[in-house]
């Protein structure tokens, strides 16, 4: 085989074509990459802005969600506790009732052993004394006589001696058909 003439340092011509056309080819895909990151950000800048408001207003939909939902559980909660207070305010009531009720009875017991009246009977000679009242003013005022007006008297005249003396004398006398008591 003879040997040719290039130097075999020397590149080849058709090595060194295909090496640019690759290093050409691999130079355009880094830039058009480039150009594309580019343009992906230019493009979130610009709807960046838009998926942020749409995002804010999902955001204050959700809220109102979950404030509305919250609300409705805290309202059925209040509602619960309400109604087991009422609950046990009504049994206690009841118990409260219960012991009330055999305190007075233990109260009226003792106040009986002891003689003390009940308000009934305190109530019963009330009335009682009110009718007996009643009756003797009645009966008290049946028996009195109405009071008569008083005489008139004229004025009082001094006695004179004769007149004073003549019914004297005429006392003393006797009287016609009876014969004097001696």
């Amino acid at each position: 085989m003879p040997r040719s003439s290039k130097n075999p340092d020397a590149p080849d011509d058709t090595d060194s074509t295909a090496s640019d056309s690759y290093r050409n080819k691999a130079r355009d895909s880094a830039q058009q990459i480039w150009l594309a990151g580019l343009g992906a950000f230019a493009k979130a800048q610009q709807e960046g802005g838009k998926v942020f408001e749409a995002l804010v207003k999902e955001g204050a939909a959700m809220q109102r969600k979950t404030q509305s939902t919250a609300q409705e559980r805290l309202s059925e909660a209040a509602e619960r506790m309400t109604s087991a207070a009422s609950e046990f305010g009504t049994r206690a009531a009841g118990q409260w009732d219960k012991l009330e009720t055999i305190f007075e009875d233990r109260v009226a017991k003792a106040l009986a052993r002891l003689g003390v009246p009940t308000a009934r009977e305190v109530q019963a000679l009330h009335e009682r004394i009110d009718a007996l009242t009643q009756a003797l003013e009645a009966a008290t005022n049946a028996q009195a006589a109405p009071p008569r007006p008083a005489a008139k008297r004229g004025a009082a005249k001094p006695a004179t001696g004769r007149a004073t003396a003549a019914r004297k004398t005429a006392a003393a006398r006797p009287r016609a058909g009876k014969p004097p008591a001696d």
